[in-house]
């Protein structure tokens, strides 16, 4: 992908998400994966995992998040300028990722989990979470680090739905902690993210994203109902093309270009 004009864009006003999904590669053609991309923290993280099908899911989440958000500002996918937000409980620099100062503004989102990377791109604050469905033992235990609210929710539920339902909600859970930019050292029991969307937190819009039957997935953006929001999956195939552009511009026509 070069500096060229970025294909997705982002109007200043406008109240719009774009959505990600990506598949990485399979772990045997991993060795194809260029990480050329990607800085050396980057790689070395890529590298220091015990399952290759964990590293290889991470770097292809980051290249995936470089090259798109390349694209959105019109440079190479290595010259992305990130940088660190002030953290909301001490004001250091260590707070949630995002870019250097963007006119209009640009903010994003990652997570990955179990075989599948969710990208959240949005002119306001976004966060994006993406879970593989728990165990239902997992689900148990868990449950009660959840607002009591929602507890009574799950345990009103059929047992054969509480899986989905917690996954739902537990996305939902982080990816408005991600926004806030605390992560967990917020606690999870603090804030209701269930079923009654009138009681979920002020300033914020929550929403669960489609992405097949072994995830839940969702998004929160800061401030009102957006006007317009796309989920697009985006192909193994397009993390090793010489094209990545050329098949982002396509999909983005609503073409197919797999």
């Amino acid at each position: 992908m070069t500096g060229g004009a970025a294909v997705p864009t982002l109007a200043a006003e406008a109240r719009q998400v774009d959505l990600w999904l990506l598949r990485p590669p399979e772990v045997d053609s991993a060795a194809a994966l260029d990480q050329s991309e990607l800085d050396d923290a980057e790689r070395h993280r890529a590298a220091s995992f015990i399952r290759p099908a964990d590293g290889l899911l991470y770097a292809s989440a980051h290249i995936a998040l470089r090259r798109l958000l390349g694209a959105y500002l019109g440079t190479a996918p290595q010259d992305v300028p990130f940088v660190r937000q002030p953290c909301p409980g001490c004001g250091d620099p260590h707070g949630r990722p995002a870019v250097a100062a963007t006119d209009p503004p640009l903010h994003f989102s990652l997570s990955h989990s179990g075989g599948l990377a969710l990208v959240g791109i949005a002119a306001t604050t976004v966060g994006v979470d993406l879970e593989k469905l728990p165990g239902a033992e997992t689900v148990e235990i868990c449950t009660e680090a959840l607002h009591p609210d929602e507890r009574a929710e799950l345990a009103a539920a059929p047992r054969e739905a509480r899986r989905e339902m917690f996954g739902r909600l537990w996305t939902r859970k982080e990816a408005y902690l991600k926004g806030l930019g605390t992560g967990l050292s917020r606690s999870p029991s603090q804030d209701y993210l269930g079923a009654d969307i009138r009681r979920r937190p002020a300033g914020w819009f929550l929403a669960d994203i489609p992405c097949g039957p072994r995830h839940a997935a969702s998004f929160a953006l800061a401030g009102e109902v957006p006007t317009n929001t796309s989920v697009r999956r985006l192909s193994p195939d397009w993390l090793r093309t010489d094209d990545a552009e050329g098949l982002l511009a396509a999909l983005v026509r609503g073409e197919n270009p797999a």
